[in-house]
């Protein structure tokens, strides 16, 4: 590798994390997708769908992407962060959804049984109770969430070990929560996958954009160790950790 370590930093730490998307990382990390194809199974459902809610949508590219031929005839997204309700609002207006800012706090903006669908990738919260009132009778809701310890390398390397925060986001404890909320499951799959980090600037990008991994994460916080990560990359390769996925499928 010939770019220094300083120069691999300055970048990553002057380019836009805003959105869900991260063709940036494109050469220089990869994650293995799960075998179920969440966008393609998302876009079937989305065609039969007369009404939709995507929550927590980002910066709406995972929904654009999945649109079959055109967007159930309503069609809502929401979304918290500012600048991520921007970007959603002009990618997917255009298509004929609408953007709600929401706080990703009960309750929903929404009347009860509002919708027959309501979708979600990766949501960083799940309010079960929500999701089962704005759901019509015979609803469905459709997600692929994060599971336990996904990419626990990267953020223990970080934070030491975190043995409470592996026990989170199980997906037979979320399951447990939807059937507690009236649901019914009828679809769960888990994966876990391999990620590879292949330079620093990599590293800065991923933390800086999924701040949930390593809290306050900032390079001048943090540039000792990543100094020593990049000097092991530089040595033995691209550092590899493992993501959690499962899909879930839920009836009321």
């Amino acid at each position: 590798m010939s770019r220094t370590f300083e120069d691999l930093i300055a970048e990553a730490e002057a380019v836009s994390v805003d959105g869900w998307d991260f063709s940036w990382l494109d050469g220089r990390a990869t994650e293995e997708r799960p075998s179920w194809g969440y966008q393609r199974l998302l876009g079937e459902r989305l065609a039969t769908a007369s009404a939709a809610l995507d929550i927590q949508t980002g910066g709406g590219e995972v929904l654009a992407g999945a649109r079959p031929a055109g967007f159930p005839p309503a069609m809502v997204a929401t979304e918290s962060w500012p600048p991520n309700i921007a970007k959603a609002t002009r990618l997917l207006h255009p298509l004929g959804a609408v953007v709600v800012a929401d706080p990703d706090e009960p309750p929903l903006p929404f009347a009860d049984e509002a919708f027959d669908l309501v979708t979600s990738r990766h949501p960083a919260t799940v309010w079960w109770a929500e999701i089962a009132r704005v759901l019509k009778p015979g609803g469905t809701y459709f997600a692929q969430h994060v599971g336990p310890a996904s990419v626990f390398e990267l953020v223990e390397y970080f934070l030491g070990p975190q043995p409470e925060a592996r026990e989170g986001r199980h997906p037979d404890r979320e399951s447990a929560d939807a059937r507690a909320a009236g649901l019914e499951v009828v679809d769960l799959r888990s994966e876990r996958l391999r990620v590879e980090f292949s330079d620093i600037g990599a590293v800065v990008y991923f933390l800086r954009k999924v701040i949930w991994m390593v809290p306050g994460f900032t390079v001048d916080a943090y540039r000792d160790r990543l100094r020593e990560l990049d000097a092991r990359i530089r040595a033995e390769g691209p550092f590899v950790a493992h993501s959690a996925r499962f899909l879930i499928e839920a009836r009321k």
